[in-house]
C-alpha cells in the first residue's frame, strides 16, 4: 500500500513548491510532492504528498511547515490502493505546449499534438518538468531564437534540472555541442535518465549531451569547452546575480544567454549584475510573474574578462535564492 497527504495552499507557496525542497531532501524518505489548482475563481490550491509508508507525526509536521496559510488545517491522510503512486502523483501534470515543443509525463504519452517536439519527462526530485512558468518561457525563447535563424554551436545548460532544457536545445540545432550541469548529483542522475527516454544520446562530441555535477560554471569540462554561444540558467534570482561574472567569462562575444527563475521584481538587479559585464537585454519574454531574459554579450567585452558582480541582493531578502 501506499499513502498520501492533502493540505490546503495558495497559489504563492504551490510555485515556491514547484522547485527544489531543502526540507524534505533531508527527510530518510522524501516523498513526491505535487501541487495542483482546485478552484481557480477562489484562487485555491492544494498539495499532494505521495509516499510508500504511513507518515509519522514528524514527517506530517514537516509538510504542514511547507505550507504556513495551512495553520491550524489538519493534514488529510488516505491510504491508496495498490498502484502505481508516481504515475497517480503524475495525473496532475498537465501536458506543456512551448513554441514547438510539447512536454508530457507517461500519463499523457497519447496526447501529443501533430508536429510537435515531444519530450517525456516524468515528475521527479529535480526541478524542470516543463510546468512551471520560468521551464516553459525558456522554452518559448529556445523556439523563437531557432525561428529568427539563430544557429549556436556551443551550447552550456547551468542548473539543468531534469536535463530539458539542454534537450530542447539539442532538438533545435543537433549539431552542436552541448553540456548540462548542476549543483545537484541527484540532477544529474534524473537527466542521465531523461536522456535515454527521450533518445538524447551522451558523449563529448557534437550531437552529444555531456554532463557535470558543478556549483554554476566552476568544472573543467565546463571552463574547457568554452566560449559558449549560447548559456541557459534557469535557476534563482541570487545565484543568476552571483554567477554573472562566470557566465561572462565563458560566454563569447556576441554570445547569448536566457536567463529565469526570477519573479518580476528581482529584474531589475539581475538586469544589472549582468550590465555591469557586458551583456545587453534582447528580449523579454515568459509570464508577467516569471520573466524569462535574453541577453547579448557585447562584442568590445572580451572573453574571460571577469569583473566583481556590484549589483548584489540584499542578504536579507530569502526570495532571490541560494546555492
Amino acid at each position: 500500500m501506499s499513502w498520501i497527504v492533502s493540505l490546503p495552499c495558495t497559489r504563492a507557496e504551490a510555485e515556491a513548491l514547484s522547485g527544489e525542497i531543502p526540507a524534505l531532501d533531508a527527510a530518510p524518505e522524501a516523498p513526491v510532492v505535487v501541487t495542483r489548482e482546485i478552484d481557480e475563481e477562489a484562487g485555491q490550491w492544494q498539495l499532494d504528498a505521495y509516499m510508500d509508508d504511513q507518515p509519522g507525526a514528524a514527517l506530517l509536521k514537516l509538510l504542514q511547515s511547507l505550507v504556513p496559510s495551512a495553520k491550524g488545517a489538519k493534514p488529510v491522510v488516505a491510504e491508496l490502493p495498490e498502484e502505481d503512486w508516481v504515475t497517480l502523483s503524475q495525473q496532475g501534470l498537465e501536458p506543456v505546449q512551448a513554441g514547438r515543443f510539447f512536454v508530457h509525463t507517461s500519463s499523457h504519452a497519447d496526447r501529443v499534438p501533430a508536429g510537435a517536439t515531444p519530450f517525456l519527462i516524468d515528475a521527479s526530485q529535480a526541478f524542470g518538468t516543463g510546468g512551471h512558468d520560468t521551464t516553459a518561457g525558456c522554452l518559448a525563447m529556445l523556439d523563437r531564437l531557432a525561428r529568427q535563424g539563430v544557429s549556436p554551436r556551443n551550447i552550456a545548460d547551468i542548473g539543468t534540472g531534469t536535463g530539458l532544457l539542454a534537450f530542447a536545445a539539442m532538438a533545435l540545432w543537433p549539431r552542436a555541442r552541448t553540456i548540462a550541469s548542476d549543483i545537484d548529483p541527484a540532477s544529474i542522475f534524473v537527466t542521465r535518465d531523461n536522456a535515454a527516454i527521450n533518445g538524447v544520446p551522451l558523449g563529448r562530441g557534437g550531437g552529444r549531451l555531456a554532463v557535470a555535477v558543478a556549483p554554476g560554471t566552476d568544472h573543467a569540462s565546463i571552463r574547457h569547452r568554452a566560449p559558449y554561444d549560447l548559456v541557459i540558467a534557469n535557476i534563482l534570482a541570487g545565484p543568476l546575480i552571483t554567477l554573472a561574472p562566470d557566465i561572462a567569462s565563458v560566454t563569447a562575444r556576441g554570445g547569448r544567454a536566457i536567463l529565469a527563475g526570477l519573479i518580476a521584481r528581482q529584474m531589475e538587479p539581475v538586469l544589472a549584475a549582468y550590465r555591469a559585464q557586458g551583456f545587453r537585454l534582447v528580449a523579454r519574454g515568459g509570464s508577467a510573474d516569471w520573466p524569462c531574459l535574453l541577453l547579448e554579450k557585447r562584442r568590445r567585452h572580451g572573453y574571460r574578462r571577469k569583473e566583481r558582480a556590484f549589483h548584489r541582493t540584499d542578504p536579507a531578502d530569502a526570495s532571490f535564492g541560494s546555492w
